[in-house]
């Protein structure tokens, strides 16, 4: 094997772990809420299809739900699930909506995230799959949680 080859192969097994973001989205989980990539593109704006399908992040303080204070639910924008409610929206400071516990226990999964060279935990809609963010142990009392959600994939619905 000549030097380049080595090189090369050892330049592509370096890209290999962040190329596991964006997939498990698309993968064919036992999700209840399942759709086609063409389906998703369909029903989701560019931006939702990006955060939810591919694992984007959306840019900190772009969402408007950082600034949404009034009571009631926050659901996934790819299905209408769910997931947080309003009572427990707290200010992080990080630029995304942030909560410290889901709406119940059956809302969210999670998953282990090794992309981008560290260990985070991802969050995803336990109905669709679609990526929500990351959970922190850096949040408030009671749980000490902080659900680091994009605000893209979200809708807020008033009580």
């Amino acid at each position: 094997m000549t030097r380049r080859q080595l090189v090369s192969m050892s330049a592509g097994a370096a890209v290999l772990p962040l190329l596991g973001c964006g997939t498990r989205a698309d993968a064919q989980e036992n999700f209840r809420v399942r759709r086609t990539e063409a389906q998703w593109r369909e029903r989701l704006t560019p931006a939702e299809f990006r955060v939810l399908r591919q694992e984007a992040t959306e840019r900190p303080y772009s969402s408007p739900l950082n600034d949404e204070h009034r009571r009631g639910v926050f659901t996934c924008a790819g299905c209408g699930n769910r997931l947080f409610s309003s009572i427990t929206k707290f200010e992080s400071g990080t630029g995304w909506p942030s909560f410290y516990r889901p709406i119940d226990d059956g809302a969210v999964g999670t998953r282990t995230d090794r992309t981008l060279g560290m260990r985070r935990t991802e969050v995803h809609c336990a109905d669709c799959g679609g990526h929500l963010g990351h959970v922190f142990n850096d949040g408030p009392r009671p749980t000490g949680l902080r659900y680091c959600m994009n605000g893209v994939a979200m809708d807020f619905r008033p009580a």
